[in-house]
C-alpha cells in the first residue's frame, strides 16, 4: 500500500466506529429527540468532546475504557437547524427513513415498523449516541454522566435505550445462536490494514466514507455543504431479536443426534458455529480453522463449491457475501459494527420470555446501493441463485411457507415451513458526520 494512499484518509476527522472496533464487553445505545434546535446543539457541543476520531482511538485504545459515537437522522439534522437547501441534497432513502422503506427491505408481517418496540420508527427520532465500554462499571458511570448532561440541556428526550452485553465465553465474539461473529469484513484502501487471505483486495475509501474516490471513480452527488458530508458515512441500524428456543427446537426436529444438529446449524449459516467454513471443512467442525484468520476466509464458491454441496446456495454467508458468484461485488460491500443484547439462554432451558439478539450497524456510502440492495436481493429475494422459494434462513423474513434446500448427491434435502429465527424490533437510517461536521452542526445558529 502506497504512502500516498495511506495519507489520503483524514483519520483525525473520521469517527472511530468507521475504521476501528472497540474492545468492549458492554455498551448502551440511546435514541434521542430534540425539542428545540438550541437544546440539541447544546447537547451536541458537550457530547462531541467525548467522540474519538479513528486516530485518537488507535493512539489510546489500550488506556481508554469507553468509546462514543454520535449520528443523526434526516429529521435530526433538520431539528438541529440544517437549512432546507442542504437537507434537499441528501438521498431519497435517507430522507424517508428506514420505516418508510419497509416494503423494499422486506419488513412486513411481524417485522413491520408498526411492531417495533423502541420508537425508532418515530419521526421524532433525531439522534443516536452509541457507547461501547470496556466493562460494566464504566458503562454505568457513562450512563449517569449522560443522564446529567441531558438534564442540563432541558429539551433533549431519551425516546428509548438498549443495553449491550457480550456473551460468555469472551474469547471471541458470537451471537445468541452460538455462531462465531466478525469473520468477514472489507478492508478500506488507505487504512494500512492488510486483507486476510480470501477477503479480497482493499476497496476504495469512497465505498464507505464520503468525499473520497469509490470503485467507480471520483466522489459525486455528495450532500452539501462539503464540511457536513466530508468524512461522514451512513449507518443502517437493525435490532434483531434472536429466537433461541425456536432455533434449538428446529435443530432437534431436523437432526436425530447432536452431530446431525450441528451439521444442520452449519448448513443454515454456511459455517460451523466455530467459524470454520463448510467449503473448507464440509463434513466435520474444525475449531482451529474457525479461529485462524489466515485460513477461515480463504475460499471461493465458483471453483470450490459451485453447486452448494458444502455450503448450500441459500445459506446465510453465501447470500450476504456471494464472493465470486455475483457481479459488481466491490460496490456492494458493507462494514458491520454492533453488539449482542440480552442475557444468554442456557442450554436445555426453555424460553424465558426475555428478548435477546443483535443490535447492529451497517456502514456504507450509499444506503440504496449497498444496504438496501443486500436486504432486497440477497436476503429476501426468494429466487436468489434460482432457488425458487427461499429467503435468508437466519435473517430473512420467514412466514412459515418457505423452504431451505440442502444439496446432496444423489437426492437433496428440502426443509419446508422454515420458522422465523429472528424478528426486527427496531431500525433507523443515520448519518454519521465527521468531527469537523459535528462542530459545524453544534455551531449552527451562532451567527444569527
Amino acid at each position: 500500500m502506497s504512502l500516498e494512499s495511506s495519507a489520503m484518509l483524514e483519520f483525525d476527522d473520521i469517527q472511530h466506529i468507521l475504521l476501528t472496533r472497540a474492545p468492549a464487553l458492554t455498551g448502551r445505545y440511546e435514541f434521542l429527540s430534540f425539542r428545540s434546535a438550541e437544546a440539541g446543539r447544546t447537547w451536541l457541543s458537550a457530547v462531541m468532546e467525548k467522540v474519538h476520531s479513528a486516530r485518537a482511538m488507535r493512539d489510546s485504545v489500550d488506556e481508554e475504557k469507553r468509546w462514543v459515537t454520535v449520528a443523526f437522522t434526516w429529521n435530526g439534522l433538520r431539528a438541529l437547524g440544517v437549512d432546507e437547501d442542504s437537507l434537499a441534497t441528501f438521498s431519497a432513502e435517507f430522507k424517508q427513513g428506514m420505516a418508510a422503506r419497509a416494503e423494499t427491505l422486506g419488513d412486513t408481517g411481524a417485522n413491520h415498523p408498526d411492531n417495533w418496540t423502541d420508537k425508532t420508527a418515530s419521526s421524532d427520532l433525531h439522534a443516536i449516541v452509541v457507547l461501547f465500554a470496556r466493562d460494566e462499571a464504566e458503562r454505568v458511570r457513562c450512563q449517569a454522566e449522560h443522564d446529567q448532561l441531558i438534564a442540563r440541556c432541558g429539551g433533549v428526550e431519551v425516546l428509548s435505550s438498549l443495553d449491550l452485553h457480550a456473551i460468555p465465553p469472551f474469547t471471541h465474539a458470537h451471537d445468541h445462536f452460538g455462531y462465531r461473529d466478525r469473520l468477514s469484513q472489507p478492508v478500506i484502501e488507505g487504512t494500512g490494514e492488510e486483507p486476510t487471505p480470501g477477503s479480497g483486495a482493499p476497496l476504495k475509501a469512497g465505498e464507505f466514507i464520503l468525499g473520497y474516490p469509490d470503485e467507480s471513480g471520483p466522489p459525486a452527488n455528495l450532500p452539501k455543504p462539503e464540511i457536513l458530508s466530508r468524512n461522514g458515512s451512513f449507518m443502517a441500524y437493525r435490532r434483531l431479536e434472536e429466537h433461541v428456543d425456536k432455533f434449538r427446537d428446529f435443530l432437534s426436529a431436523n437432526g436425530s443426534t447432536l452431530e446431525e444438529q450441528e451439521l444442520v446449524a452449519a448448513k443454515l449459516m454456511g459455517r460451523w458455529r466455530s467459524g470454520a467454513p463448510l467449503v473448507l471443512s464440509p463434513d466435520k467442525d474444525d475449531a482451529d480453522l474457525g479461529a485462524d484468520q489466515q485460513r477461515n476466509n480463504n475460499f471461493n464458491y465458483k471453483q470450490m463449491d459451485p453447486h452448494g454441496y458444502a455450503a448450500p446456495l441459500g445459506s446465510h454467508i453465501r447470500r450476504m457475501n456471494p464472493r465470486d458468484t455475483a457481479a459488481n461485488m466491490n460496490r456492494r460491500r458493507m462494514i458491520r459494527r454492533g453488539a449482542t443484547y440480552g442475557l444468554p439462554l442456557p442450554e436445555g432451558v426453555p424460553d424465558d420470555g426475555k428478548e435477546r439478539g443483535i443490535a447492529a450497524f451497517v456502514l456504507c456510502a450509499s444506503l440504496i446501493r449497498q444496504f438496501e440492495f443486500a436486504q432486497n436481493v440477497w436476503v429476501n429475494d426468494k429466487n436468489f441463485h434460482e432457488l425458487g422459494n427461499e429467503r435468508d434462513p437466519i435473517i430473512g423474513n420467514q412466514d412459515g411457507t418457505l423452504e431451505f434446500k440442502i444439496p446432496k448427491r444423489p437426492i437433496r434435502k428440502k426443509i419446508t415451513g422454515l420458522p422465523a429465527f429472528t424478528t426486527v424490533r427496531g431500525g433507523a437510517y443515520f448519518f454519521l458526520p465527521g468531527l469537523k461536521a459535528l462542530r459545524y452542526l453544534a455551531a449552527l445558529g451562532n451567527s444569527t
